[in-house]
């Protein structure tokens, strides 16, 4: 593998295709995502994104981000903890996520959330002006990870935290044989309920190639974040990895993250 090509799953593909490639699966899949979900994690999912929200430490009145946002349900965790003087911002690559999350979110009185949808490698928010960014089982479809952790934490104020929840790497060897044929059921599971198991292939072999916990927390490092660490759920199946924006001195600027150049829908 080299510069012009990257992984999808398991097959070399152009670097330009894995984006387009990553949305035409979720554009399969946006309307049973969150059913996929809870069968495939057994709902421990839920607990997990309201760790993840709770590692955040947003307060009343701030703005947080949530990335690869899609059906909207940690954007509606974020919105308890900023309340309505506070502002979260959903952003996505893919449109059919978005617009799921979107119909959800105002079914469930959040109006006033803004929804983006942009590359989390070239983030249309402005430096150092958001209070939290969180990113749920997103970053592994990535196309260029450290591109990526280095705009989040352009994105950061000093000492904002960036929590990223992903599907990691068991640190059991006795439960591995156990998990991976667990594993090995999804793409069946995701046949029954959808009528197509390849998107659910493709999401047992994105969770091999993702970078393991240590990988990471390196990976986000030398993004510049300080303060990183992670905790690992389930056996290391999923982990939580944190880290803070350095205590640079805040940049003066016009405008707010409020205000990015959004696709609003």
């Amino acid at each position: 593998m080299n510069e012009d090509t990257t992984h999808f799953g398991y097959r070399e593909v152009k670097t330009s295709e894995k984006a387009g490639l990553v949305g035409d699966v979720f554009r399969q899949v946006a309307e049973q995502y969150d059913v996929m979900n809870d069968l495939m994690s057994l709902g421990t999912h839920r607990i997990m994104k309201r760790m993840a929200v709770e590692l955040v430490r947003a307060k009343k009145g701030q703005t947080v981000l949530d990335i690869a946002g899609g059906t909207g349900d940690l954007a509606a965790l974020l919105k308890e903890r900023v309340g309505p003087t506070g502002q979260v911002i959903l952003l996505d690559i893919n449109d059919e996520m978005v617009r799921v999350g979107r119909d959800r979110l105002l079914d469930q009185g959040h109006a006033d959330t803004q929804f983006v949808i942009a590359d989390a490698e070239k983030l249309p928010i402005q430096s150092g002006t958001v209070d939290g960014i969180t990113m749920a089982f997103g970053l592994r479809n990535v196309t260029d990870k450290p591109a990526a952790l280095a705009a989040m934490t352009q994105a950061l104020k000093p000492g904002a935290r960036l929590v990223v929840l992903e599907f990691s790497k068991m640190t059991s060897k006795v439960a591995q044989p156990a998990y991976t044929f667990f594993q090995s059921l999804w793409p069946k599971v995701g046949k029954w309920v959808t009528g197509d198991g390849s998107p659910y292939q493709y999401l047992v072999e994105s969770i091999d190639k993702h970078p393991n916990q240590e990988t990471l927390a390196n990976m986000m490092r030398n993004a510049g974040l300080t303060h990183v660490g992670f905790n690992n759920l389930l056996g290391g199946a999923a982990a939580i990895h944190f880290g803070e924006a350095p205590l640079r001195k805040a940049q003066s600027a016009s405008g707010s993250a409020s205000n990015p150049d959004p696709e609003r829908r």
